[in-house]
């Protein structure tokens, strides 16, 4: 589908493109400029100020892709080409120059706006805590921030890597650009390169245009992969390219395309044990491991529990409009004697759950929300600070041969001793443990 807008031709490709133009429609004009931009996301906004500024001014092609806020909170992704289409005549020039003037002046100062809303929601003011394990952290970010090195973010499930990446890109030169996330894991194996830098009209069925990737999207400014040790071998491949000489090809391609973006990684794998497996190549590995950040566990950062608790809190009493005033004692202790091993993401969702059920001014937890580990089976992290190491080899032997070798799944040894897999397989590999011995026990 196809229509001028202050011009120029848009061409506005989606699943469902006739929802989508219903969407932004104009009762007499069509949609405008102004209308597709009031309802774009909100964090995609400030990113495309930039660009409407330059082909504003240098009247040139638009190719882009974002998300658009639909009815009921559903969010669209949106693929537009926008064509230049000059004047077929001279009158009224005047008056759509200054129009677009007013319009550009507008969206600068809602972009102010909108970075404001973003560093209140979405940056490093939802870091919260000042335990000495996290101040460490930031601290370090402060440093790395201001540079352009390759960071490699570590640390369990849940723990916070992607705000991280968020407070490292904010503070950098880069803050006005655009950061774009990509879960690795999210992706099936066979689109992440398409994903990743994109793809030429017919390259594979299906591939009906150009596609820009996600590194094209985010040139001056970040690209953060998010559990990048998912990444299939081919495409390890592809991105230590992109380190090493800032280029890359598209799939179906034929020639180099150069970007400028800063790169951060995490991973909640120990990318160690993947190099010595050959599940990681090692030069990858050292590429991304320029500024290595180790995000601590919650049970790591537990005077933090209390200002997360109320930070919670806080926030969603106010979103179902509640007044909750404090935190009984009974949840408090039990709040602070618990190991998290889903950390801060576990945290939120209880906190979210009990102020849901919450009937009074003082909020209270079940404590059978809390049993995610087997009855009867020690944490991992306080067997390895209240114990020997062979007292801590014995727990692990023993919930591998319970769980016949298992380690990962429900029914694995690390859900019975309440700890994440990729933590239990490091302990296993720094105890000389040979798991295969279970299996046929």
């Amino acid at each position: 589908m196809t229509t001028a807008l202050q011009g120029a031709e848009f061409d506005v490709l989606s699943d469902d493109s006739e929802l989508v133009l219903s969407h932004l429609h104009h009762p007499t004009d069509g949609p405008t400029v102004e209308v597709v931009l009031s309802q774009a996301h909100l964090v995609d906004r400030a990113a495309i100020q930039p660009l409407i500024d330059r082909i504003t001014r240098e009247v040139e092609d638009w190719n882009r892709e974002h998300r658009l806020r639909m009815p009921a909170g559903v969010v669209k992704h949106l693929h537009v080409v926008a064509h230049a289409v000059p004047d077929d005549a001279t009158a009224g020039t005047e008056s759509t120059y200054a129009e677009i003037q007013a319009l550009k002046d507008r969206l600068q100062s809602e972009n102010i706006v909108l970075r404001e809303e973003i560093d209140k929601t979405s940056m490093f003011e939802e870091i919260v805590g000042t335990s000495p394990p996290l101040r460490a952290v930031l601290s370090h970010v402060s440093k790395v921030a201001p540079t352009d090195s390759t960071v490699l973010i570590t640390g369990e499930t849940g723990t916070g890597k992607e705000l991280i990446a968020r407070a490292i890109h904010k503070r950098s030169p880069r803050a006005a650009r655009a950061f774009v996330a990509v879960n690795c894991a999210a992706i099936p194996s066979s689109l992440i390169a398409s994903e990743l830098f994109g793809h030429e009209k017919g390259a594979f069925t299906g591939a009906l245009q150009r596609r820009q990737g996600r590194f094209e999207l985010a040139d001056g400014g970040t690209i953060f992969l998010d559990e990048v040790g998912e990444l299939p071998a081919e495409t390890q491949i592809m991105l230590l390219r992109v380190l090493q000489e800032r280029e890359f090809e598209r799939v179906g391609g034929s020639g180099p395309v150069r970007v400028n973006v800063r790169v951060i990684a995490a991973t909640n794998r120990d990318l160690h044990a993947a190099v010595a497996d050959g599940t990681f190549r090692a030069d990858l590995f050292y590429r991304l491991n320029v500024f290595p950040l180790d995000v601590p566990a919650l049970r790591e950062r537990r005077p933090d529990i209390p200002l997360l608790v109320e930070y919670f809190t806080h926030r969603y009493a106010t979103r179902v409009g509640k007044r909750i005033r404090c935190v009984s004692r009974e949840t408090s202790q039990l709040l602070q004697s618990y190991d998290w091993p889903g950390n801060i993401r576990e945290l939120q969702n209880v906190i979210e759950r009990a102020v849901i059920v919450c009937d009074s001014d003082t909020l209270s937890i079940d404590a059978r929300w809390l049993s995610g580990r087997s009855p009867g089976t020690a944490p991992l992290a306080s067997l390895s600070t209240g114990t020997l190491a062979t007292h801590e080899k014995d727990a692990i032997e023993a919930a591998l041969k319970a769980s016949k070798g298992r380690v990962a799944g429900p029914f694995g040894a690390a859900g019975r001793l309440g700890v994440p897999a990729s933590t239990l397989e490091s302990k296993i590999k720094a105890l000389h443990i040979d798991k295969r011995r279970f299996k046929s026990g």
